[in-house]
C-alpha cells in the first residue's frame, strides 16, 4: 500500500526504546499508516541479516538500538549495501558520550534493564497496583505511595501502572455517589491522594465509546449528562473535603498527569 509506513524495530534487547521512537516520529505522519515489525534480541550477525532483508522486502525503514558495536557496525554497512535507510539511534550518543568522557562503554545489550535491585522494585510496584486497582482492597490505601481517586473513566488504572514503572506503589478508588468511601481514605496523608476529575462532555464521549465498544446502547444512564454532573460533583465535593491535589485529564495524555504527580510528590520528573 502507498500510504504504509513499515517501521522495522532492530535491538539486541527488548527494543522499547527504539518502538517509542518510531510511535513519535510515526504520529508526525497522519497520513501514513504505521506498521511496526520488532526484531528483538538480535545477538548475531545471520539474524541481523534476516531482518535488514525483511525491511527491504517490504520497503522499510529501519531504526535500531543496537548497543553490541560490531552488529551496530554490520547493520551500518549491510544496510547501505542492500538500499534499505537504518537509523542507528544509539550508537552516535554512545560514540560521543566516550569521547567527550574519554570511557569506554561496556558494549552490553539491554543494560537499561538489567535486574537489579531498583528492577525488583518495579516488578513489586506493579504487582502492588493490580493488588489495589479498583479499590479491591482498602488496606492497600494505607500502604501506597499515592493514591488515586476518581469516578469512572479517568484514567485510574493506567495512570496507577504508568507511575508503578516508575517504581512507586499506586492504590486507586473508582468514585461512585451511592458508595460509601471506606474509612481508610480518611487516613491517608492528603499530600499522597490525587484526585482525578474530567470535562463532563468528554467523560461522557469516554463513556459512549465503552458501551459501543461492549456491544451495548450508549445512551443510557451511565454516559447520560446528568449522571456525569452528579458523579463529578459528588467527586469534587470529596476533594475537597480531604485537601487533595485535583488534575483534570480531559485534555492531558497519561506522561502528562503522571508528570504532575511526580512534581507535586517531590520526584524527579525525569528518572
Amino acid at each position: 500500500m502507498a500510504n504504509e509506513l513499515n517501521l522495522f524495530i532492530v535491538s539486541d534487547a527488548v527494543g522499547d526504546t527504539a518502538l517509542q521512537l518510531a510511535r513519535a516520529v510515526a504520529a508526525q505522519f497522519p497520513r501514513l499508516v504505521a506498521r511496526y515489525r520488532r526484531y528483538p534480541f538480535i545477538q548475531t550477525k545471520e539474524k541481523l541479516i534476516e531482518a535488514l532483508d525483511a525491511a527491504k522486502k517490504d520497503n522499510g525503514i529501519v531504526i535500531n538500538t543496537l548497543a553490541i558495536a560490531d552488529l551496530a557496525d554490520i547493520a551500518d554497512e549491510y544496510s547501505k549495501q542492500i538500499g534499505v535507510p537504518c537509523v542507528d539511534v544509539f550508537t552516535p550518543v554512545v560514540r560521543a558520550i566516550s569521547k567527550q568522557y574519554d570511557e569506554e562503554p561496556t558494549g552490553i545489550a539491554g543494560s537499561v534493564h538489567d535486574l537489579n535491585e531498583k528492577y525488583f522494585d518495579r516488578i513489586g510496584a506493579i504487582e502492588f497496583a493490580v493488588t489495589y486497582d479498583d479499590g479491591k482492597d482498602p488496606k492497600g490505601f494505607l500502604e501506597a505511595d499515592i493514591v488515586l481517586l476518581g469516578v469512572s473513566r479517568t484514567s485510574k488504572t493506567p495512570l496507577s501502572l504508568f507511575l508503578a514503572n516508575r517504581n512507586l506503589k499506586v492504590a486507586n478508588l473508582p468514585l461512585v455517589p451511592a458508595a460509601k468511601v471506606p474509612a481508610e481514605i480518611f487516613k491517608v496523608d492528603p499530600k499522597k491522594i490525587i484526585g482525578l476529575t474530567t470535562d463532563p462532555q468528554v467523560l461522557m464521549e469516554f463513556r459512549r465509546q465503552r458501551m459501543i465498544a461492549y456491544g451495548l446502547n450508549p445512551d443510557n444512564n451511565y454516559s447520560a449528562r446528568a449522571q456525569v454532573m452528579d458523579e463529578l460533583e459528588y467527586a469534587n465535593k470529596l476533594y475537597a473535603q480531604l485537601g487533595c491535589m485535583v488534575i483534570n485529564t480531559a485534555h492531558r495524555s497519561i506522561e502528562e498527569t503522571a508528570a504532575l504527580i511526580l512534581e507535586h510528590m517531590g520526584l524527579d520528573v525525569s528518572d
